[in-house]
C-alpha cells in the first residue's frame, strides 16, 4: 500500500512547486520544513490496497472505435497486433473490452453471460488468449440496473457475484460506469464494488467512470485506481482540449495508485490533425492520465503509431514519481504546461491552442526553475537535445501544435 505519508510528500512537491515557483525543485529539497508544514495541510486519504497502478495504465480499449460492434475474432486480433506493432514492447498491456459483450439477461443463477453471437468462445478462453500473449484483459460494467448501451445487464446487486465472476474468468481490469443507477449517490454504489473485487481472490484495477459528477478525485483514491474527472471523449479538438481543463483542476490528488482520468486516448481515429493528436497525447501524458489507445491497431497508419509509440513521451507518463504535471501559465491561447519528474527533472510543454502560428515561452520562473540554473533541453518529439539552456525555452509553433521538452538542471 502507498502509505498517506509518502503520497503526503509527493503532493506537497508539487504544491510547493506552483506556490513557490521562483523557489523550484531546488529549494523544495533543500527545505523539508516548507515541505512537513505543506504535508500536515493535506486532507490524507488511504488509497485502495491492491497493489496496481503504480504507474498510469496503458492499454487499449473498444469503445471510441468500435462501440458495440465488437466480437471475439476483433479482441484476439487487436491483442496480437498491440504485440506485433511493438506497442507492448513500449508498455502498453491491457485490452479492454467496453459495453455490449454480454447477453442482455443474467442466467438462471443470476450469473452474467457472454454475448453467444460475438463472444461464443466465453471471456475465460478470450482472457486465456490475450494472457498467453503477455498481455492483461480488461471488462465492462456498470453501477446501475444496465450498462448505458442498454444492452446487457448492470452490477448494482450483483457485485459480490460479479467480481467473483470476473476473477474466475482471469480479468485484470474493470472499467465501471454510472449508466441506469438507481438515483444514489456514487460515493455509495462504487465503494461496493470495490470491496467485492478485493474479495474476489484476484488483483483487478478498478476503474470509476461517473464522469466527474460528484468531484470523484475527492473520495475515489481509497476506492479505486482510477476516477473520470470528465465526461466522455470526441474525436475533436474542443472535446479534447475541454476535457485537458476539466481535468487539470484536479492535479493535486493523483499520484502512484490512483489517477485522475479525463477519459481515452482519441488518436488515429481520424477526427483531429496529426498535431493535434500530439498535443492530445503529450498533454495526457503530462497529466499522468491513463494511456488507453481508442483507434483501431490492426489498421493505424504510421503517424497514429509514431505518436502512440512514443518512448520519451510515454516515460514521462509513467515516470515513477507519480505527480501529475499541470497548466502553469495561459496567455490567451498559449499555454506552458509543467511538472516534476523523478531526479530532479521537469517536463514541459509549450501549447499554441490559437488558430495562427505562435510563439510560445516558459521561463524558469513559470516551471519552478532558479533563474539561475542552467539545464540540458531535451526535444521528445524532434528526439533532439539542447545541451545549455538558461533562464527560458521557447517554440515557433503552428495552430494547435505544441512542443514537449524534458528539463535536466545540470
Amino acid at each position: 500500500m502507498y502509505s498517506a505519508l509518502v503520497l503526503g510528500l509527493g503532493l506537497c512537491s508539487f504544491f510547493f512547486l506552483v506556490l513557490n515557483p521562483d523557489g523550484g525543485v531546488d529549494a523544495y529539497r533543500q527545505n523539508q520544513k516548507m515541505g512537513f508544514i505543506l504535508r500536515e495541510q493535506i486532507i490524507r486519504r488511504a488509497l485502495l490496497d491492491n497493489g496496481l497502478g503504480r504507474t498510469p495504465p496503458m492499454g487499449w480499449n473498444s469503445w471510441n472505435h468500435f462501440q458495440c460492434n465488437i466480437e471475439e475474432k476483433l479482441i484476439r486480433q487487436t491483442a496480437d497486433a498491440m504485440v506485433s506493432s511493438g506497442l507492448a514492447a513500449v508498455g502498453y498491456q491491457y485490452i479492454n473490452l467496453d459495453d455490449c459483450w454480454a447477453e442482455l439477461n443474467r442466467d438462471s443463477q443470476g450469473n452474467l453471460v457472454p454475448k453467444t453471437s460475438t463472444f461464443p468462445s466465453g471471456i475465460k478462453a478470450l482472457a486465456d488468449y490475450v494472457h498467453s500473449k503477455g498481455l492483461k484483459l480488461g471488462i465492462y460494467s456498470d453501477a446501475g440496473s444496465q450498462t448505458c448501451s442498454k444492452q446487457m445487464p448492470g452490477s448494482l446487486g450483483h457485485e459480490e457475484q460479479d467480481a467473483k465472476t470476473f476473477a474466475s474468468w482471469g480479468i485484470d481490469y474493470l472499467k465501471y460506469d454510472n449508466c441506469n443507477n438507481d438515483g444514489t449517490s456514487p460515493k455509495e454504489r462504487y465503494p461496493v464494488m470495490s470491496k467485492a473485487l478485493l474479495n474476489s481472490g484476484r488483483p483487478i484495477f478498478f476503474s470509476l467512470c461517473e464522469w466527474g459528477q460528484e468531484d470523484p478525485a475527492k473520495w475515489a483514491p481509497s476506492i479505486g485506481n482510477s476516477w473520470r474527472t470528465t465526461g466522455d471523449i470526441s474525436d475533436n479538438w474542443g472535446s479534447m482540449t475541454s476535457l485537458a481543463d476539466q481535468n487539470d483542476q484536479w492535479a493535486s490528488y493523483a499520484g502512484p495508485g490512483s489517477w485522475n482520468d479525463p477519459d481515452m486516448l482519441e488518436v488515429g481515429n481520424g477526427g483531429m490533425t496529426t498535431e493535434e493528436y500530439r498535443s492530445h497525447f503529450s498533454i495526457w501524458a503530462l497529466a499522468k492520465a491513463p494511456l488507453l489507445i481508442g483507434c483501431d491497431l490492426r489498421t493505424m497508419n504510421n503517424e497514429t503509431y509514431d505518436i502512440l509509440s512514443n518512448k520519451e513521451v510515454i516515460a514521462v507518463n509513467q515516470d515513477k514519481l507519480g505527480i501529475q504535471g499541470k497548466k502553469v501559465k495561459k496567455d490567451g491561447d498559449l499555454e506552458v504546461w509543467a511538472g516534476p519528474l523523478s531526479k530532479g527533472r521537469v517536463a514541459v510543454v509549450l501549447w499554441n491552442r490559437s488558430s495562427s502560428k505562435s510563439t510560445v515561452t516558459a521561463y524558469w520562473s513559470d516551471i519552478g526553475l532558479k533563474s539561475s540554473t542552467t539545464v540540458k533541453a531535451r526535444d521528445l518529439w524532434a528526439h533532439s537535445t539542447q545541451s545549455s539552456v538558461k533562464a527560458q525555452i521557447s517554440a515557433d509553433l503552428d495552430s494547435h501544435a505544441c512542443k514537449m521538452y524534458v528539463l535536466t538542471p545540470k
